[in-house]
Formats: structure tokens, C-alpha cells, sequence
């Protein structure tokens, strides 16, 4: 016995008792919902990477490798349910995590905006030294600071800055670091200025 590719129900013939479709039609209507929700995914990536930018967390290095490895991890599980669904092989559970893993990049996007367009708290004021900088190009160009940290267990801290303010800073400046505490606990850099 298998299940029907559309809707998952237990089929014992080529036409689905419950949706109705046959296998081709079901193959058709499952791709096609694959296709709309790796959509609404990539958007999802897109507005995380644009909440990290807006508020950009101490740690986010650490955040764009981990949304970096969900996103190809969750695109080679939709491509590996497709590949199923071409061949009519069971895709039920793979389904399942594919589609439950569709809504995270949103979910992210939207605990990094809140934590820091909420966060009401004082701000703290870091000094610290220019050690070196650190510039890509691209779509989402980065600019970033690498300074000497101030928390335990860290030697240095990637900060971003904008072209201006990059563009001012040389290596052996001392400059104040901005921080915020974050609505939920993810500290975020606010500004970077001339000590």
C-alpha cells in the first residue's frame, strides 16, 4: 500500500479515494506546492539576512553560517523529494520535514527584527581598538571592524559598520562600540564611533 503524493492519504489504486487525483496529477499538484513553499523559503532567507543587517547581532558570523547551512540542507531535502515524487516513491515523511522546515527563516527574520527594533534598554558604551578591517561586495555588501573584544572568552569582535564610517576608521583607532542588550538576550550593535 502507498500514499497518495498529494494528500498522504493510504491508496490502493491509482486514483486517490480521498483527493481524487491519479498518480500523474498528484505528482503534478506535490511539485507544484514545492515549488511555492521553496518560494516563500528563499524570501524567508532573504528577510533574515535584511533583519541582520538592520540589527546586526555580536554573533553574526556564527548566525549567517547557520541560516547558510539550513538553507542548502532544506533545498536538497525539497530536491530530494521531488526526485521521489518523479519516480512515485513514498515522500510522505520527507514531505512532512520539508514543510516544517519551511517557515524557520521567517520565524528567525522575525526574532532578530524584534529583538532589536523592541529593545528599549540603555545602551552600553564598549571601547575598543581597531585591529583590522574587513570589506565584501556584492548584493548585501559587508563592511566590518574587527576590534579587540571586551567579553570573556573572545579576542576579537566583527562589527559592522556602513561605507562612511569604514571608510574613517584606520587600524590602531580606538572607537566606542554601541551595544544594546536585545529584547530577547541577543546583544546587537547599534553604532561605532571615534573615541
Amino acid at each position: 500500500m502507498t500514499r497518495c503524493l498529494n494528500c498522504g492519504a493510504d491508496r490502493t489504486a491509482d486514483v486517490c479515494a480521498s483527493c481524487g487525483l491519479n498518480s500523474s496529477a498528484a505528482e503534478f499538484a506535490i511539485r507544484k506546492r514545492l515549488l511555492n513553499r521553496t518560494a516563500i523559503f528563499a524570501l524567508g532567507c532573504l528577510a533574515f539576512v535584511t533583519a541582520s543587517l538592520r540589527y546586526p547581532p555580536l554573533e553574526l558570523d556564527g548566525i549567517l553560517i547557520f541560516i547558510g547551512v539550513l538553507f542548502f540542507l532544506t533545498l536538497a531535502l525539497a530536491i530530494l523529494v521531488e526526485r521521489r515524487a518523479l519516480r512515485h516513491a513514498e515522500v510522505e515523511a520527507l514531505k512532512r520535514v520539508y514543510y516544517g522546515l519551511t517557515p524557520v527563516p521567517w520565524l528567525l527574520a522575525f526574532l532578530l527584527f524584534a529583538n532589536g527594533a523592541f529593545d528599549r534598554a540603555p545602551a552600553v558604551m564598549q571601547e575598543a581598538r581597531v585591529v583590522g578591517k574587513f570589506s565584501m561586495g556584492g548584493a548585501l555588501p559587508s563592511r566590518r571592524l574587527i576590534v579587540t573584544s571586551w567579553r570573556a572568552g573572545h579576542s576579537v569582535e566583527r562589527v559592522p559598520v556602513d561605507r562612511v564610517n569604514f571608510d574613517s576608521f584606520s587600524r590602531g583607532d580606538l572607537v566606542d562600540v554601541k551595544v544594546m542588550s536585545g529584547l530577547v538576550g541577543i546583544p546587537w550593535v547599534a553604532d561605532v564611533f571615534h573615541h
